[in-house]
């Protein structure tokens, strides 16, 4: 999709971090918006902020954990908009901690938003995307934590999930028109870590915060929110995102600290073919 401006996205998690960034550039590029978001007073300071440099924009909420409120978030933009080019499905929660310290309730929201969200937006615009014959992206907020995962915390099961659909989608999509973009940051100046401000009242209420950790956990958790609150400008994602969209690239990284993990994971699943390389499997 090398000429954006005209074109119509909807994006998830609008309201701020990744999502206001890509909405961000987008709309900077002459690109029609809807943001979506499940907080309503962030999603219209968004909206706000962005009409006043004559952006083509508009907002409606709705939580993506929610199909029918995301299919009703649809009908809305093709009501404002008419047509939809390009699907950004970014709403993400940080979730639930690692082994030892699962919920039911924190696998159940981590999961319903940041994965089963994406394959419902997927479900409702792809073939939005496909009726007008236009041609179009999609693009889905994973996480370098969907290519390596430190612990077994939900947030990284569910990023895993969303680099597998995007992967998968990508073949099956491209002779249909729609390109399959999965965006990996690394630590990206947001308020993930506040995820819980938005928890819905269905899960019922947020876990006490004054639950004492074991140390290397509590180690790990200061650390990433000391590496997030001084981490990469999310309008510098969102324009990574637009050009990854103009060009259709399947991977869109927002740096390279993690590359060498990356090589690291690739290279011991190498070692474990070598392992069996020389043996003749049973029939």
């Amino acid at each position: 999709m090398k000429d954006l401006a005209g074109k119509t996205a909807f994006v998830t998690g609008a309201a701020s971090g990744i999502g206001l960034g890509i909405a961000t550039a987008l709309a900077q590029a002459g690109v029609k918006v809807m943001l979506c978001d499940i907080e309503e007073a962030a999603l219209a300071s968004a909206v706000e902020g962005l009409k006043r440099t004559n952006a083509d924009v508009d907002g409606v909420r709705a939580d993506v954990s929610m199909k029918a409120e995301l299919q009703a978030a649809a009908e809305a933009t093709l009501a404002r908009y008419g047509k939809v080019h390009i699907l950004v499905n970014n709403a993400g929660v940080g979730g639930a901690g690692p082994y030892g310290r699962w919920t039911d309730r924190g696998w159940d929201w981590t999961l319903g938003v940041n994965l089963t969200g994406v394959v419902w937006g997927i479900e409702i615009f792809g073939p939005l995307i496909e009726r007008h014959g236009e041609g179009g992206q999609i693009v889905s907020t994973a996480s370098i934590a969907g290519l390596i995962s430190p612990n077994s915390q939900p947030y990284n099961v569910s990023k895993y999930g969303v680099v597998a659909l995007s992967e998968g989608l990508r073949g099956e999509l491209a002779p249909r028109g729609i390109g399959v973009s999965v965006l990996c940051p690394g630590f990206i100046k947001t308020q993930i870590f506040e995820s819980q401000r938005n928890l819905p009242a269905r899960f019922g209420p947020p876990p006490p915060q004054d639950v004492a950790l074991p140390p290397q956990v509590q180690g790990y958790i200061d650390f990433v929110r000391q590496r997030i609150e001084s981490g990469i400008d999310p309008l510098y994602v969102g324009e990574l995102v637009r050009e990854g969209i103009e060009n259709d690239w399947p991977y869109i990284f927002t740096d390279a600290e993690f590359e060498p993990f990356i090589e690291a994971r690739f290279a011991a699943i190498k070692q474990g073919f070598d392992r069996i390389r020389a043996r003749q499997p049973r029939r």
